[in-house]
């Protein structure tokens, strides 16, 4: 029998109707006019795109747009989710960066642990777990990263001791994202032997108010502390925790990769289009000698190649949502989408340092930049970009030799 399994609270009946919606041009004007509505209500007097770069702002979008409704658009109705088709998926996302909404803090929840937890989570699992992401309640992080292991994750030494009900922890993880207010912690630990590597490694999900955990912030170039290092000083974590079989987490952790480095960046991949758009219409309006930015030939040249880039990454991820609705997981595809987003977002953000010319020097947030600072803010961002989530290096010896068949 396929019973309702995990039930969602109240839906907000104007979002519940554009849900509901049978034709698509009504679907899309929905969201856009929704979208827009909730952000002005949100943002007040205040022009919510010089905010969209802010953390809090942007948690308490995404809170507020989770709660109406607009969370789970693609799960399964047992869990929870609306179960849109791709198509309409696809639609949510083009108008979410079309009006430039800002991306949520809670990505790791939605875009990695749910369909992680969806894929291999037990079914009390699921039922404890998937409400607190249809409500944005439960905030998640992924400790991966430790000082010592760097891209490779296999060596990670954080360890997990067997005790009566369920482990004690102990270890550091670092670069961890939003770590300082997530809930969970999607958590791998070695319980294995030093010297078993893959075969050694567990995934705990692990509650962040657990006594034991320090959580210290890291200031980035963007002046923000997003990344965290996070401290277990022998810190429980019960069986019930557990996602899998002990020492048989290495698989789960490469699917929750292939989600990190696939569908995790759909959302980025679709925003990449519109902010192409916002870097043209800088490049339009300022001043180049006589002309302006955009009649520089070089300055063309590099639209149109990052133009090309975006109809890449669209075909791919409109691949990434099908395999998604298949429930396969995403190999080393997922691989390139993550390699080629993440060089040209930097690429695009260099152009647009380069167009701004010597306003370029003005810092983020401030008031006499244009767009109060918002292209240097993203430039300063994308450095960590080809570093987070693999580096590049990382991502092409896995296309080379998972996706090419190439020898090691």
């Amino acid at each position: 029998m396929n019973r309702q399994v995990v039930t969602r609270g109240h839906i907000d009946d104007e979002v519940a109707a554009i849900i509901a919606a049978t034709d698509d041009d009504v679907f899309r004007r929905g969201v856009r006019d929704w979208l827009a509505s909730a952000l002005q209500r949100l943002a007040g007097s205040t022009d919510w795109r010089t905010r969209a770069i802010r953390r809090d702002f942007r948690l308490e979008f995404e809170t507020y747009l989770c709660r109406a409704g607009f969370s789970a658009l693609g799960w399964p109705r047992r869990y929870g989710g609306h179960a849109l088709d791709l198509a309409r998926q696809a639609v949510f996302l083009e108008e979410h960066s079309r009006i430039e909404a800002p991306l949520p803090v809670n990505m790791i929840g939605h875009g990695i642990v749910a369909p992680t937890l969806l894929a291999h989570g037990s079914e009390e699992q699921k039922e404890r777990f998937l409400p607190g992401l249809l409500d944005n309640g439960t905030i998640w992080c992924q400790g991966y990263s430790e000082p010592s292991t760097g891209s490779d994750l296999a060596s990670l030494s954080t360890r997990a001791t067997r005790c009566e009900g369920g482990y004690r922890v102990n270890g550091q993880k670092i670069w961890t994202s939003f770590a300082d207010v997530a809930h969970r912690c999607f958590c791998l630990v070695r319980t294995g032997d030093a010297g078993s590597r893959h075969r050694g490694i567990t995934v705990l999900l692990v509650d962040m108010k657990s006594p034991g955990i320090t959580v210290t912030p890291i200031r980035q170039i963007t002046g923000d502390a997003d990344y965290c290092a996070v401290f277990f000083d022998d810190v429980f974590v019960p069986d019930t925790d557990r996602l899998g079989e002990e020492n048989a987490g290495w698989s789960i952790a490469m699917a929750a990769a292939g989600f990190e480095r696939g569908t995790y960046f759909i959302p980025r991949i679709v925003r990449l289009r519109s902010e192409l758009e916002q870097i043209v219409r800088l490049a339009a309006r300022t001043p180049r000698g006589d002309a302006r930015a955009i009649d520089d030939p070089r300055i063309r040249l590099e639209i149109g190649e990052l133009l090309n880039d975006c109809t890449a990454l669209r075909a791919l991820a409109d691949d990434m949502l099908r395999r998604t609705a298949r429930n396969e997981t995403p190999g080393a595809e997922g691989s390139v989408v993550k390699l080629l987003w993440s060089e040209a977002h930097q690429r695009l953000y260099q152009l647009g340092m380069e167009i701004l010319g010597t306003d370029a020097i003005l810092g983020p947030g401030e008031e006499c930049a244009p767009r109060h600072g918002a292209v240097q803010f993203q430039f300063l961002w994308t450095r960590a970009e080809t570093i987070l989530a693999g580096t590049s290096e990382i991502m092409r010896n896995i296309i080379a030799e998972r996706g090419l068949g190439l020898p090691r």
